[in-house]
């Protein structure tokens, strides 16, 4: 039962791969969007 289901992944790598983007895009544009919030209302104090 399970080498059946290694072997679908094998043969469907895509089946993986693409959500595993997908979550590394979104977090990626959660974090720039933060960041770039982030300087536009919190500006660092001179000092």
């Amino acid at each position: 039962m399970v080498a059946s289901g290694h072997n679908v992944l094998l043969d469907a790598w895509w089946a993986a791969t693409i959500p595993g983007l997908a979550i590394l895009a979104v977090s990626l544009a959660f974090n720039l969007l933060g960041d770039g919030l982030r300087d536009v209302f919190d500006p660092p104090h001179g000092g």
